[in-house]
């Protein structure tokens, strides 16, 4: 039996098949997570409609940590890092990925086959000097998973901690709806021959959507949106961002979220235990309460994206100040 252990590093290219037997493999030594996988049967899904756009609400009482973390400078000094490897269960091991990650299996899955990829390091939570590995990663789990990363300000449970997070491919519904946002032509898009970036303004969470076959001209195009976003938030403090990361036939899709709220103002008052991340943006909202689940109608949703979304001028200043400086590269 594997305690409490990272497996030696294998050829990157089958990290997607290894991460499958890691979950089978724990499943039959650690109860916690066979008993939360098995929790997963018995989830409530509805479907909401905007548009053309597909919604899907999850009532999930098993991510009730996970919404409701407490992620403030004395709620993290006041406990361990639960990602550190001296810190994990004795039943937890992992998979070491290019000497820098651990991929470990999410003990609080949204959906099957869900895993939390560590760094080794204990460093925190941010995209830059990462991004990178985002990318190499997405392309390396590509045949089964997506990958996704939550800002230490808007949706990182363990913000002390860099982290990225993978679960099965197409079960965010913008993965199934992105190719509309593509076509529409309200939508503000610049086509080059190694990349296209569309501004998805029709979409309740507005996403950046930027996709190429080359990842420098991904990273490229990233820099220079994480630098017109420095320009309205905190120069020295990273944007607040949710990132999904999907590679399909040679070419990267990155959806970027910028945001400007944590979390919409009912989650306050106690009205609304909901608390977006980038499953929501990507349209699976994931509630812990029934009474929640009850209460999110179209209306409903269409108010928390409004609250932690970017506003409509933000966007037209992203637009001009970022957009256009894209194009003269």
């Amino acid at each position: 039996m594997l305690v409490n252990k990272i497996l030696p590093e294998k050829n990157d290219f089958q990290l997607a098949e290894d991460a499958v037997k890691l979950l089978e493999r724990q499943l039959a030594v650690w109860e916690l997570l066979k008993t939360n996988y098995d929790k997963l049967a018995g989830i409530i899904n509805k479907e909401i409609r905007y548009e053309d756009y597909k919604f899907i609400v999850q009532y999930n009482p098993g991510r009730i940590k996970s919404t409701t973390a407490d992620v403030s400078d004395s709620g993290i000094q006041n406990r361990k890092c639960f990602l550190c490897k001296e810190n994990l269960p004795e039943q937890q091991s992992g998979i070491m990925y290019n000497k820098k990650f651990n991929l470990l299996c999410n003990p609080y899955p949204v959906v099957g086959k869900h895993f939390t990829i560590v760094k080794l390091k204990h460093m925190p939570q941010q995209i830059v000097g990462n991004i990178e590995d985002l990318l190499d990663l997405t392309r390396q789990m590509s045949k089964y998973f997506t990958l996704f990363y939550n800002g230490p300000k808007c949706g990182a449970s363990a913000p002390d901690h860099m982290h990225f997070q993978a679960i099965e491919k197409k079960k965010m519904p913008l993965e199934d709806d992105f190719k509309k946002l593509i076509n529409d032509s309200r939508n503000f898009k610049i086509d080059k021959s190694r990349i296209s970036i569309v501004a998805a303004e029709t979409y309740p969470s507005k996403p950046i959507i930027v996709e190429s076959e080359y990842k420098g001209e991904i990273l490229k195009a990233f820099r220079i949106i994480l630098n017109g976003l420095k320009k309205i938030y905190e120069p020295k403090k990273e944007p607040m961002i949710n990132i999904v990361s999907t590679y399909e036939v040679n070419k990267w899709s990155l959806f970027i979220f910028p945001r400007r709220e944590h979390r919409p103002k009912e989650f306050y008052t106690g009205e609304l235990l909901v608390s977006p991340a980038a499953l929501d943006m990507s349209g699976l909202i994931i509630v812990p309460r029934k009474e929640d689940f009850d209460k999110i109608d179209r209306d409903k949703l269409i108010d928390i994206y409004k609250q932690v979304s970017f506003t409509k001028e933000y966007y037209e200043f992203l637009k001009k100040k970022l957009f256009d400086n894209f194009i003269r590269y």
